[in-house]
This record gives C-alpha cells, sequence and structure tokens, in this order.
C-alpha cells in the first residue's frame, strides 16, 4: 500500500499475521523462515491477487530481479553506466526504481494522498489475499477527490473531452440542398459527394469511404455509382473496393498538427509554434511539367505557341493521369478533403475540393484558400473544381507527353487539377490561379498576379511585380488596410483577393525587415524547408541548407490591418515594380495608358549576379502580365482588360524602379528602401499628380523634378551616372531588349483577326516618343517617330511625324542602334 506522507519516508516493515495484524510474534516467526521468493505459498497468493495480470507479472519480476535497470544492463555490458537517468543519482536498482528515486517516492506519496477511506478510517481497498494496514480516525487517510466522471470507460472519457463544434454563424432561411435534411442523412450525403470525386473510370463508382481517422470508430460508409461521358471497360471488382477509404474532412489546424507530427517524417513543432515540414525532393514549381488539355474550346480561347506556358497534353493521357492518382488515393487508408472557395467576391465565389494524401497538404490549402463557415460548409453541395493530389506518387514516363516523373495536368473541360511527383504545395495554389485566369475573363472579370492595399480613405493600389521587386513589401503597410498580397480580381464592383492566406519567402526573414510576416509565424502557420535547431526549435531563416525557397503559408488575419473580407472599391492607383539592375529606369514615372499596357505586357525586372549560377551581369527578365506562368489566355486579352477598368474608373499608372541608380549592379547603389516608400507615400496621397514632369527621349517616361523627402538629384538617372556615355549605351542596350521581348506580342494575331493586337500596338504609338518607333505594322512601315526632344516641361519642340519604309531604313536612323 502506498504510504502517506505524515508518516515520513517509506522503509521496509515486518509482514502481517493472517488476522492483518502485525505482532512481534509474526516477526520472530518470519526470522526463522526461507527468503521469501523461495516461499511457495507467496507465489500461490501473488498470482491470485484480484488485479491485473500485469500486476503480478511485475511483482514476480521484481521478486526474481529480472526488471531490466541499469544495474542489470551494465552488469550484462548492455550499457556503459548503472546510474538513474531520471534522477541523477544513486546506481538504478531494483530497489531505487521502487522507491528511492525521488519520482518513485513522489509517485508513491501521490497515490497514497489519494486514497479513499471509510468512515471508520479504513481503506477502503479491495479485498486480496494481501494484509492491509489498520488506520484509526486520525484524518491521515481521507478522500479530497471531486465527484467521479460520468463514464465507464476510457473511451467514453475521451468522447467527454471533446465537444461538437457550433455554428459561428445564423443561418438565413433554407438555403441549398442539405439545409433541409437532417445531420446524418447531410453526412451521408456529403459523404456521396467525395466518393464521387474519387470514382475510378474503369470501375464506374466511387470507394466506399467513411468519415473519421482509421484509429477511431467507423461512420456509415458512402459508396456511389459515378458516371463519366468518357467510355472506358468495366471491371467488376478490384481490392480497393474491398476496402474503406477514411476521410479526414476539413479537418482544424490543430487536428492537422497531429496527423502531420504523428505520421508524416520531418514534421516538427517550431519555437512559435509554427509547423515546419518538408517537401521532398521538389522545392519550388516544376513549370515544364505543367500540362493542359488541349480540345476544340481550349484551341481557340488560350494562348499556345512561342512564349506561352501552356504546353498541350490530349483527353486520353489526362485519364491515364487521374486514374493513376485516383487509384493511389483510393488504396491508402485515409485521404484529406478539403471544401473550400476562391474569391472574396460572393457573386463570383469559386467551390474548390482537394483531395490529397498528407495533412501538410491540407493545412496548406486551410490557409491558402478562402475558410467556409459551418453552415457555407453544409450548404457545399457539388464542388465547381477538384484537385487530386497525389504527388507523392510518380506518373508513368512512358505515358504520351511526359518527360520526368512529375506531372501536374490541368483539364478545363472537367474542372479538374492532377498531380503527380511532386509534393511542393504551391503547386496547388498556383494551379487554381490558373483556372482563374481562365474563368473570370469569362465573366468580364480581370484576374491579376498583385498585391492590394486601401487607405483608410477608401484609395486602392494595385503592386504589379515579379521576385525581387518589393510587391509584399511595398504592398504591406502599416498606414493601409491589407486586401491581399498575391491574387486578385477586378469586376464591376471593385477589387477582390482570391485567396485566403498568405505565402510569403522567409530566406534572410527578420523582425526587422517585415515585422508583420516576423509575427504571422505562429500556430497554424506552414513553414516549408526551413532550417531550424534540432533542440531549442529556433529557425534560421539564413540558413539555405534545404533550398533558397523557403516559404510560409499563413491565414490573411494573421496579418494585423488585414481587411476583412478582403474587397474593396475600384483601384485609383496602378503601380507597376521593376528593380532595373542597369540602372537606368527612373525611381518612378508616370505613364500614360497605352505605356501602362505596354509596360504590363512586358513585366521586366531583371536579375543579378549570384542569384542564378552563370550569371556574370545584368540580365533582363520578361514575365508577361507579371505572371506569364499562370495566365491561360493571350497577354494583350489582359492587358485591353486592365486599359478599359483604368480607363472608366479613372486610375493613374506608375512605373517605380526598386532597383539600382548611379550605374548597374556592381558599380551603382540600389534606391534605399526609404526613398522608395516615400515615392509610393506620394502616389498613395495624390501629391505625385500635381508635380513637374520632364520627359525622357527612350522609353517617353514621364519623371517628376522633385519629391518630398526624396533626392531630387536621384529621380533623372542619366544625373547620377559619371560616365555618361555608358549611361547611354546602357539605355539603348535595355531597350533593344524590351523590343526583342515585345515582337513575340507583335506578331500574334487575337481571334479571326487581328484587331485587338493593333490596337494595342495604335495606343502605344500615340504616345510618340523614340521609345515606341520601333514596331512594324502591317503596312510594313515603321510607326511615326518624334524628332525633337522634350525641353524639360513636358511641351518641348513641336513633333514632327514621318514614315519610312523598312526597306529604306539607314544605318544611322535611331532605331538601328536597337
Amino acid at each position: 500500500m502506498p504510504p502517506r506522507p505524515k508518516l515520513g519516508f517509506n522503509s521496509p516493515r515486518w509482514r502481517c499475521e493472517d488476522n492483518r495484524n502485525f505482532s512481534t510474534r509474526s516477526t520472530f516467526s518470519a526470522l526463522g523462515e526461507e527468503s521469501v521468493v523461495n516461499g511457495s505459498s507467496h507465489w500461490r497468493r501473488i498470482w491470485k491477487l484480484s488485479v491485473l495480470q500485469r500486476i503480478c507479472v511485475f511483482i514476480w519480476l521484481v521478486f526474481h530481479h529480472h526488471l531490466s535497470t541499469n544495474e542489470e544492463r551494465a552488469r550484462r555490458h548492455l550499457t556503459e553506466s548503472d546510474r538513474c537517468f531520471i534522477c541523477g543519482n544513486g546506481i538504478e536498482s531494483i530497489e531505487h526504481v521502487i522507491r528511492v528515486c525521488p519520482q518513485a517516492r513522489q509517485l508513491s506519496e501521490s497515490l497514497g494522498e489519494n486514497m479513499a477511506a471509510n468512515g471508520n478510517g479504513v481503506s477502503t481497498v479491495p479485498k486480496s489475499p494481501l494484509a492491509r494496514i489498520q488506520t484509526n480516525k486520525n484524518g491521515i487517510c481521507h478522500d479530497d477527490s471531486g465527484k467521479p466522471v460520468k463514464a465507464q470507460t476510457i473511451d467514453e472519457l475521451h468522447s467527454l473531452q471533446k465537444k461538437r463544434s457550433a455554428p459561428t454563424t445564423p443561418l438565413d432561411g433554407v438555403q441549398g440542398a442539405f439545409a433541409t435534411v437532417s445531420e446524418d442523412e447531410r453526412q451521408r450525403q456529403q459523404l456521396q459527394s467525395i466518393s464521387a470525386s474519387l470514382a475510378s473510370l474503369t470501375r464506374g463508382t466511387g470507394p466506399k469511404v467513411v468519415r473519421g481517422d482509421p484509429a477511431g470508430k467507423v461512420q456509415p460508409v458512402a459508396h456511389v455509382a459515378h458516371h463519366h461521358h468518357v467510355e472506358a471497360p468495366t471491371i467488376s471488382v478490384s481490392d480497393s473496393s474491398l476496402k474503406f477509404t477514411h476521410v479526414l474532412y476539413n479537418l482544424s489546424p490543430a487536428e492537422l498538427y497531429e496527423q502531420a507530427i504523428k505520421y508524416e517524417k520531418g514534421s516538427f513543432i517550431t519555437e512559435t509554434g509554427a509547423l515546419a515540414t518538408l517537401s521532398g525532393a521538389k522545392t519550388g514549381r516544376s513549370p515544364r511539367d505543367k500540362r493542359v488539355v488541349i480540345d476544340d474550346s481550349t484551341r481557340e480561347e488560350l494562348w499556345w505557341g512561342k512564349g506561352s506556358p501552356n504546353i498541350e497534353m490530349d483527353e486520353h493521357t489526362f485519364m491515364v493521369n487521374r486514374e493513376r492518382a485516383v487509384d493511389y488515393l483510393n488504396s491508402l487508408d485515409k485521404v484529406f478533403v478539403n471544401d473550400q472557395f476562391l474569391n472574396w467576391d460572393p457573386k463570383n465565389r469559386i467551390k474548390v475540393r482537394i483531395v490529397s494524401a498528407r495533412a501538410y497538404h491540407s493545412l496548406f490549402m486551410h490557409n491558402m484558400c478562402i475558410r467556409p463557415t459551418p453552415e457555407e460548409l453544409e450548404n457545399f453541395g457539388t464542388p465547381d473544381f477538384t484537385i487530386y493530389n497525389a504527388g507523392q506518387f510518380p506518373c508513368n514516363r512512358y505515358t504520351h507527353y511526359m518527360t520526368s516523373s512529375t506531372s501536374i495536368d490541368l483539364n478545363l473541360a472537367r474542372r479538374e487539377m492532377v498531380i503527380l511527383g511532386t509534393q511542393y504545395a504551391g503547386e496547388m495554389k498556383k494551379g487554381l490561379f490558373s483556372l482563374m485566369h481562365y474563368l473570370m475573363p469569362k465573366r468580364q472579370i480581370l484576374s491579376l498576379h498583385s498585391g492590394c492595399n486601401m487607405g483608410k480613405d477608401g484609395d486602392v493600389a494595385l503592386f504589379f511585380g515579379l521576385s525581387g521587386t518589393g510587391k509584399t513589401t511595398l504592398s504591406t503597410d502599416h498606414n493601409r488596410y491589407l486586401i491581399g498580397d498575391d491574387e486578385h480580381c477586378w469586376s464591376e464592383n471593385g477589387v477582390s483577393n482570391i485567396e485566403g492566406g498568405c505565402y510569403a519567402k522567409c530566406i534572410d526573414l527578420s523582425r526587422e525587415k517585415e515585422p508583420d510576416i516576423w509575427n504571422a509565424i505562429k500556430f497554424g502557420t506552414v513553414l516549408e524547408n526551413i532550417v531550424f535547431d534540432e533542440h531549442t526549435r529556433e529557425v534560421d531563416y539564413s540558413d539555405k541548407s534545404v533550398t533558397e525557397n523557403t516559404r510560409a503559408a499563413y491565414p490573411i488575419e494573421y496579418i494585423p490591418n488585414a481587411k476583412i473580407p478582403c474587397v474593396g472599391p475600384h483601384p485609383k492607383n496602378v503601380i507597376l515594380l521593376a528593380c532595373d539592375a542597369f540602372g537606368v529606369l527612373p525611381p518612378v514615372s508616370k505613364l500614360s495608358l497605352a505605356q501602362t499596357m505596354y509596360h504590363f505586357i512586358s513585366g521586366y525586372t531583371a536579375l543579378v549576379a549570384g542569384t542564378e549560377d552563370g550569371i556574370k551581369e545584368p540580365t533582363a527578365t520578361f514575365s508577361a502580365c507579371f505572371g506569364a506562368a499562370f495566365i491561360m489566355l493571350h497577354p494583350t486579352k489582359y492587358a485591353a482588360m486592365l486599359a478599359e477598368k483604368m480607363q472608366k474608373h479613372g486610375a493613374t499608372g506608375w512605373l517605380v524602379n526598386t532597383g539600382w541608380s548611379g550605374g548597374s549592379y556592381g558599380s551603382g547603389n540600389r534606391i534605399k528602401l526609404p526613398y522608395t516608400r516615400k515615392i509610393i507615400d506620394a502616389i498613395h496621397s495624390g501629391s505625385l499628380l500635381n508635380a513637374t514632369y520632364q520627359k525622357t527621349e527612350v522609353f517617353g517616361l514621364e519623371i517628376p523634378t522633385e519629391i518630398e523627402g526624396v533626392p531630387s538629384g536621384i529621380l533623372r538617372p542619366e544625373n547620377t551616372w559619371t560616365d555618361k556615355k555608358a549611361y547611354k549605351e546602357t539605355l539603348l542596350k535595355l531597350a533593344g531588349l524590351f523590343k526583342k521581348n515585345f515582337e513575340t506580342f507583335t506578331n500574334y494575331q487575337i481571334g479571326k483577326d487581328n484587331k485587338l493586337t493593333e490596337e494595342i500596338l495604335a495606343a502605344v504609338k500615340t504616345s510618340g516618343y523614340v521609345s515606341e518607333v520601333c514596331w512594324p505594322v502591317s503596312n510594313g512601315t515603321w510607326p511615326v517617330q518624334s524628332v525633337g526632344a522634350s525641353n524639360g516641361t513636358g511641351s518641348g519642340p513641336k513633333a514632327v511625324p514621318y514614315r519610312m519604309p523598312i526597306a529604306k531604313m539607314e544605318k544611322e536612323d535611331f532605331c538601328s542602334n536597337f
């Protein structure tokens, strides 16, 4: 029996008599007997105890000295030390483990404190052959416990620990197909919908799906027929049709943490509470492995050919990969299913379903998509689009159109996406963005790869920019509300965020540079491919051991000044960001509508030495619409929509250089971030609209003569260069790169005629500056060019237009320098 603390330290005592009392006679009797171990009568008593069998076995092991203590293990040369690893004091013998070790003593005493005593002070121990200590009414044995729990088994106790989630928002009347059915019927319909999503084409039916973890209780089975327009052989039975597939449906972050840490190697909780995980061999997107099904509709609608991100595949190959992914997912004991939304605009919301095999992927999409309320989930119904993420399983490289073991396949007709051979979660995010680039323009809604924020007076600004231009940094402003950091729509109602979260780069992240992102990395955030201290779990954001593309995915609510819901009025400013490593673009310039379209289609920035292997000097990079990897239609289609909306709502275009000044990369200096922030502040406030402007010869840019808080000397790039000749040569070199890049779009015919392309080129020509003279038009002549430079006030000498046949151009002409 465990001792009570008031009785002092536990120590050996003599044995009792048969009447359970102690006496001197029994002590003398014990001294004359053999050892307890050798007495067979004692073993009969042990094995007849009314206790669990393992307790009897434990007692037997103790008396036979068969416990695997460190003392015994050291004797057998199984360990170097015989010390107790718990307390660090003394040899870990059986006696030490049972009653000498402070931890054992504390446990023993706590058991004694909690033993129940009856009214006469006798301990209420079940009757057993072992003697028990007689106690009197001195209060030593007492019961200080509360009322017993309302459970008969440990499973019942666990069920009491968890309560059902209550709805968080009220229902306004009867909505959707599920609103009038019972809870059981609603769950059955949900399971039927998921089973239909996982249906195999060769069997014509979905798997048997049940809700919950395989270790938990099985709920009612859903097994439904699923019909497709594609003819396929029917197989009557298979191994996967004989098993249950457990569905973990819209789990919470806490539940997904448990799944990831328990079952996914490489998942850890960091010091701040974020979930650190690995994306496997792929630590970034695989654009060369992305395929889009070409059919009669997409052949005419989508952008194909040179410069396009769309690589074709036929329907049959897609079905082969889809079957491979679905069969893999159905072979698993459990799959994760997320039903969520895209687009915060309720009139243009898209329902998406993500079926995946990893808790990491489920938590990532939980953060990145818009999270439905319980009522919205009840009325979710059939999704508009489904992702099958079987990224742990490779595609068959012998399949037509496959060039590696990775394949990301998009079927716009079936509204489905299949992922094989890559576990990088960003493929799901950008796959859905490509979908929105296809669906939204059909509704006359412009989809944009941009950041977006709003001032306290309701003025909205869009930020376009490629990696390294400062799009995330500049769109995150403590004095403005954040609508979103990456993907948006511009409709007749205003702007809306497509996503429900942020996907921020973490390389070299610091609290000083990015305080909002730093503070957002907490419980619920997914940290991809970062490196941390194995003991403290403190993240080292400068460590590139796994990859430079370390990322954090977190809900947008983690940003303190996020605007919820993520919608806003029509933008007043459209800011195009470029990190010009050539050092020839001004820090800021105001753009005409035609120039905005031109630079939007070009999507310029520059790579510098060190960003990629083999780069020794600045390298120009062009990405149409500042997101060529994700657009589906021709860039001029998006540019025309942008121009229409800017003109209709009076938005102003700006080109902001966050790159170098006073020379190219290596000789000049990068424009200071405080200066860029002052420029952005002047744009937001509207003061920059009233500034005095000067025009440049090349590119025809309007440059302000002064901005509060920014040195006037850096506003005109040529003033910051000591070598004026080198500046001129570098400027013409960059202009030539712009010209070469734009040739891809001038030769593209949109629809049955070239009308839309010519409208954009005509808009570019109307600005009448030298930079716009080098684009051939259909009649075989160069567009009108302006002779004479600006006088610095924006008016300059009168432009003298002329046309020159291409065949008669002389080398002395300015365009020959390109």
